[in-house]
């Protein structure tokens, strides 16, 4: 969808100079926070920039007595004059593959995938950036950082060792896998529907680079109905993905971290952004405290199972 878009609004825009933007391309993200997220960003660096799309206020806009059709978004000569940009950020890889490599081929454009997802994934993502522009990294996106990794020294033992089990789209996976083995959880069951041999490849390059992956078993091709068997014969402390992942916490009692799309039974998920710094405490909120939502529901009944039904954690 995204290539047919700019290639209609960009025929016979391409200039003979740079216009010296940066395209950020979100790929498929439910979160409207990511793409605020990503402008206030982009904003604090001092970037000229443009988004291919901008939805947030699409999906989140104000209720403010006025109706808008089309609230917010990416203007029309914006789009169409993204075929002049210097360079094109894509923060998700296999959502995006054919508008990537249409961007490469048809406007001799510098593209790249960088995922601001986790610590690493955000510094990596930060220093592409400036290394693209010149703009230096400021200081408060550092100090966001030292509370990030602050938060997660906090949270650190509770999550530590604890083995888990994920499904989801590509680029959604790899994001979640990553960060989560920054907090040395590790991965047991990989289910990804709609997989390639590229993800397979680059998803187990990602597992062999940490101690904690080496475990981990990719299930391209599989659904839900093959996890719920995964989980009875090989148990995990959590399950990571979207709501239809409550099924198997009522069938085999794995507590479920809603993280992905859909998002249907509970509110408000998409408000939060889960990339960049402030990305890691919202991921890291919902996974320590589901782990402590258990914990409780485990130690709950008095003089007999509440030794450790602890006031503070």
């Amino acid at each position: 969808m995204m290539k047919g878009i700019l290639s209609t609004l960009t025929a016979g825009k391409k200039k003979s100079s740079s216009n010296g933007k940066i395209n950020f391309m979100p790929g498929f993200d439910t979160y409207s926070e990511n793409t605020r997220e990503l402008k206030r960003i982009a904003s604090l660096m001092g970037i000229d920039y443009t988004v291919l799309s901008d939805t947030s206020d699409y999906v989140d806009s104000p209720n403010d007595g006025e109706f808008n059709m089309y609230p917010g978004g990416t203007k029309l000569e914006d789009a169409a004059d993204s075929i002049n940009a210097k360079a094109t950020v894509a923060l998700q890889s296999y959502s995006l593959t054919k508008t990537c490599e249409y961007i490469a081929k048809e406007w001799n454009q510098d593209v790249c995938v960088s995922r601001p997802w986790g610590i690493k994934g955000t510094d990596e993502f930060l220093m592409k950036v400036s290394e693209l522009t010149g703009k230096a990294i400021p200081e408060e996106l550092e100090i966001e950082r030292g509370r990030a990794v602050d938060a997660m020294t906090d949270s650190h033992a509770w999550v530590h060792g604890k083995r888990f089990a994920i499904y989801g789209d590509p680029d959604l996976v790899y994001s979640v896998v990553s960060f989560m083995l920054e907090l040395g959880a590790e991965p047991v069951h990989i289910l990804v529907h709609n997989t390639n041999k590229e993800f397979e490849k680059e998803l187990q390059t990602l597992l062999d680079s940490s101690e904690f992956g080496k475990d981990a078993k990719i299930w391209g091709g599989k659904d839900l109905w093959h996890l719920r068997s995964l989980l009875f014969t090989e148990p995990v402390d959590l399950l990571i993905g979207n709501s239809y992942g409550k099924y198997l916490w009522r069938d085999c009692g794995v507590p479920l971290v809603r993280i992905g799309y859909p998002i249907m039974d509970r509110h408000h998920y998409h408000r939060y952004a889960t990339i960049g710094y402030k990305g890691v405490i919202n991921l890291l909120n919902w996974v320590v405290n589901t782990i402590f939502e258990e914990i409780d529901r485990n130690t709950n009944v008095a003089g007999k199972t509440d030794i450790s039904y602890d006031l503070v954690r």
